[in-house]
């Protein structure tokens, strides 16, 4: 009897890689490069000729692979979603598409960003700039050189630190601020001053300091997580200059972000910050 009649015969038929290719999707090189990264082995390989074959119950796999990849998702994580548990694997697809979503919005606005200040695109949307009082304010600060390459992971060490020292010593803490008191880029170190508000005085330890930030007016804007990106950011910075200028305004001190509570999960267009300048 014929093998290949025998093998099409089962209740687990095999298929060649051009027809299990065409069935799941993929393309006969895609299969061989899932099966040298052990994401979809083939049922059956010839010795002699390297010929490969699938089982038609690898096409639930080989089609999952399939969607997972046309979202973007890299191999590794491919890999993890190929072994998780169905309420894993679906939190994993949900993070993996956040992230996509950020990422397009980010570069959005940085392509508003090169339109307006490099090609002098100046009929997109404007910032609406807002103004108010900020109180009087005794902030837990640290202050350091720092480029713009290493700044997430500076921030996110020092607000870690003061928090922890806030915490340590029962004062209450408001809305974080990270002051610019010189420019922040690839070439330019700053330094920035990340600032903790704190409703008492706090001893001071090696690298911090509690100072007194006096009361102040200030023109601000509003930005979403996918505006606060670099260098897209710096639009709003220049936004509010802008403003303070042509109101015949004088800056008193230097450009901050505000933040407005914890942000690491916000959603791409959920406002997460304030730029803003103290001004008279």
């Amino acid at each position: 009897m014929n093998t290949n009649a025998l093998r099409a015969a089962g209740p687990d038929p095999l298929m060649s890689i051009g027809e299990f290719a065409r069935r799941s999707h993929l393309s006969a090189g895609a299969l061989r490069l899932y099966d040298r990264e052990g994401l979809l082995l083939p049922a059956e390989v010839d010795e002699s000729s390297g010929y490969r074959r699938y089982r038609e119950s690898q096409l639930e796999r080989a089609r999952l692979v399939s969607l997972l990849r046309r979202l973007d998702m890299p191999l590794e994580e491919v890999s993890i979603v190929l072994v998780a548990a169905p309420d894993k694997a679906a939190r994993l697809v949900a993070a993996h598409w956040s992230r996509l979503e950020y990422r397009a919005a980010a570069q959005r606005e940085l392509a508003r960003h090169i339109r307006e200040h490099i090609f002098g695109e100046s009929e997109t949307t404007m910032y609406q700039i807002e103004q108010r009082e900020s109180p009087e304010q005794t902030l837990l600060t640290f202050e350091q050189h720092v480029y713009q390459a290493e700044l997430a992971d500076f921030l996110t060490r020092t607000v870690t630190q003061l928090e922890h020292i806030a915490d340590e010593h029962k004062v209450a803490r408001g809305e974080l601020i990270l002051i610019c008191h010189g420019q922040i880029s690839d070439d330019s170190d700053g330094p920035v001053e990340v600032c903790l508000p704190v409703d008492a005085p706090i001893e001071d330890r090696t690298g911090l300091r509690t100072r007194v930030e006096p009361a102040h007016r200030e023109a601000f804007v509003r930005l979403t997580k996918a505006q606060l990106v670099y260098p897209a950011v710096l639009s709003a910075y220049d936004a509010v200059f802008t403003w303070v200028r042509e109101q015949g305004r004088t800056r008193t001190g230097s450009p901050r972000e505000v933040y407005l509570g914890y942000f690491p999960t916000a959603a791409p267009e959920d406002e997460i910050c304030d730029v803003s300048v103290p001004f008279r």
